[in-house]
């Protein structure tokens, strides 16, 4: 009798076959392009290609994702290394330097926040900022691909704003090249029109086509430049000969690269897990991420993540396993032991097609204008797209990362507290504001600040609940519901002692409900007599406001 896992392992193991097949098609074209985002070497990029399929083929956690080179942090970082290098043109020595720096700081970060356990890193870079950021980059790109598209010599200085780069090709328009605008036009044509059947590697096709005719045609002769000669990955290993001082202006600008990689990497590898029922530890994928990137650095590769595209196109293919993964592996050693000489004969008109076509996922405004109608975040949304677009990659990702940790401070420090009452004798006590049949428990006020108590709001929180409760006849008990505080910092704590000395100093008792465990340990420890004492400490609300009650006089 046949088993179910008998009839269903030869299908598992086609579909991933098929998968392996379509993501090749993908990752080889994608790799051609973003050693051209990143102005390095192809062969930089297809041994970052090799090195994040097998390295994460070995220990990552998904089933389908797979890791290899990103158009936005190739992008973010040829942006970094010229900055660095001091404006150097991109590709001599010191800008590979500093390239590899780079990403050898940023794949050991990634392995020590993995082992820190610091896992939360991409929390760091809000959804919004995130899509923003990706939208800006994207359009950046296309940009950036204009020049070859239409046959136009790049201006010097191309790792400058995109607008700039806008600017210039405008400005330009009357020099286009009609056999190279021609062609980009037919290519792009096809890729679209082969979009049609998703399996289909169409930017491998396209490229491959291209190749072919430019041989048979003479392209070159008509005027269409060619990428020319591309070297084969040599694996050599080396450390970037960077001074000191160096090293640590690197170390500082790493950390974008990092919380880039990671927070692309972990959406693309998260929603992937949602699908294919998959649990997967961030700390662990950190600590993966960080070895595929620390062997590129080694080898003289470029940084690699989880890119939504290929990932999509694994899953999307019918991948079942890691092995979908494995036979891309093999498939591009196939090719770079056999057909990579032609490669060289690529027109750059396609290639620019390719890259415009990789990036088909991030020009899709649908998540922005989803975030946009929910009418939430829409500042951030804006503020990301046009810090890139106005102060290039770089830039624009500090911008972004600063922008989201400026946002959640803002909304920390800037917390609402509202007065609570019962409604009716239900014991469940809300916000009077939003419900005014809610009843008000005579003598007693409640109050619960709507975010975690630190630092940066507690004296706000304090303020504004003495400024409530100041002047109101007859209150002998406030009750402040701490629910959204895990714990206190010394400045929350002495805040909530001053409080407690002032209510006191008013006739008033400070009570404190939805009270955890640890901030209870502190208040036990440090004022076990006082605000700390079991008496004024209480699990709910309703408790609260029955301990706040005066006794019930007995009758004679």
């Amino acid at each position: 009798m046949t088993t179910a896992t008998s009839v269903s392992e030869p299908a598992d193991i086609r579909r991933d076959v098929a998968a392996g097949l379509c993501v090749a098609g993908l990752l080889l074209p994608e790799a051609v392009a973003y050693a051209g985002l990143a102005h390095v070497a192809t062969s930089q990029a297809l041994t970052a290609v090799l090195l994040g399929l097998c390295i994460y083929g070995l220990w990552g956690g998904s089933p389908v994702a797979i890791v290899a080179p990103t158009s936005s942090t190739a992008t973010l970082m040829a942006a970094a290394a010229w900055s660095l290098a001091g404006g150097s043109a991109p590709a001599t020595a010191e800008f590979n330097a500093f390239a590899l720096a780079l990403l050898l700081c940023a794949g050991l970060l990634l392995v020590l926040l993995g082992l820190a356990g610091q896992g939360q890193l991409s929390a760091y870079v809000s959804r919004p900022v995130l899509r923003g950021f990706a939208m800006a980059v994207a359009l950046s790109i296309v940009i950036r691909q204009l020049p070859d598209l239409l046959g136009l010599s790049k201006p010097a200085g191309s790792s400058g704003d995109p607008l700039t780069g806008l600017v210039w090709v405008l400005g330009h328009l009357q020099d286009v090249h009609p056999a190279s605008a021609l062609l980009g036009l037919a290519a792009g044509a096809l890729v679209a029109l082969l979009r049609r059947w998703p399996r289909w590697p169409a930017s491998l096709l396209v490229m491959a086509l291209s190749i072919v005719l430019s041989q048979w045609l003479g392209w070159g002769l008509a005027g269409i430049e060619e990428i020319g000669p591309v070297e084969p990955p040599r694996f050599q290993v080396g450390l970037p000969d960077l001074p000191v001082k160096d090293w640590l202006r690197v170390g500082e600008l790493a950390f974008g690269l990092v919380v880039l990689i990671f927070a692309e990497s972990w959406g693309s590898l998260r929603s992937q897990a949602r699908a294919h029922d998959a649990r997967l530890d961030p700390n662990t994928e950190l600590k993966v991420l960080g070895a595929c990137n620390i062997a590129s650095a080694l080898l003289h590769g470029m940084p690699v993540g989880a890119g939504f595209s290929a990932t999509s196109a694994n899953a999307g293919a019918g991948a079942t396993s890691r092995r979908a993964g494995w036979v891309a592996w093999a498939v591009i050693v196939l090719a770079l032991l056999t057909v990579l000489p032609a490669l060289q004969h690529l027109p750059r008109p396609v290639l620019a097609v390719a890259v415009i076509s990789a990036l088909a996922h991030a020009l899709n405004p649908r998540p922005l204008i989803e975030i946009w109608r929910m009418n939430r975040d829409r500042l951030l949304l804006l503020a990301s797209v046009l810090a890139v677009l106005l102060f290039g990659v770089m830039h624009g990702m500090l911008i972004a990362i600063a922008m989201s940790v400026l946002d959640a401070l803002r909304r920390f420090s800037l917390p609402i507290v509202h007065e609570l009452g019962e409604l009716g004798d239900s014991r469940n006590f809300v916000v009077r504001d939003a419900h005014p049949e809610a009843r008000v428990t005579p003598g007693v006020a409640i109050f619960r600040p709507e975010e975690p108590l630190f630092f940066a709001n507690a004296e706000r929180v304090m303020a504004d609940v003495l400024a409530a409760t100041a002047g109101r006849p007859g209150l002998r008990n406030v009750v402040l519901s701490l629910e959204e505080s895990a714990d206190l910092d010394s400045t929350a704590l002495a805040c909530l002692l001053e409080l407690d000395q002032q209510t006191q100093a008013s006739g008033q008792q400070l009570l404190l409900t939805r009270v955890k465990e640890p901030v209870r340990e502190l208040l036990g420890r440090w004022q076990p007599e006082g605000l700390g004492a079991p008496q004024r400490l209480f699990w709910s609300v309703a408790d609260a406001v029955q301990a706040a009650q005066p006794a019930p006089e007995l009758s004679p």
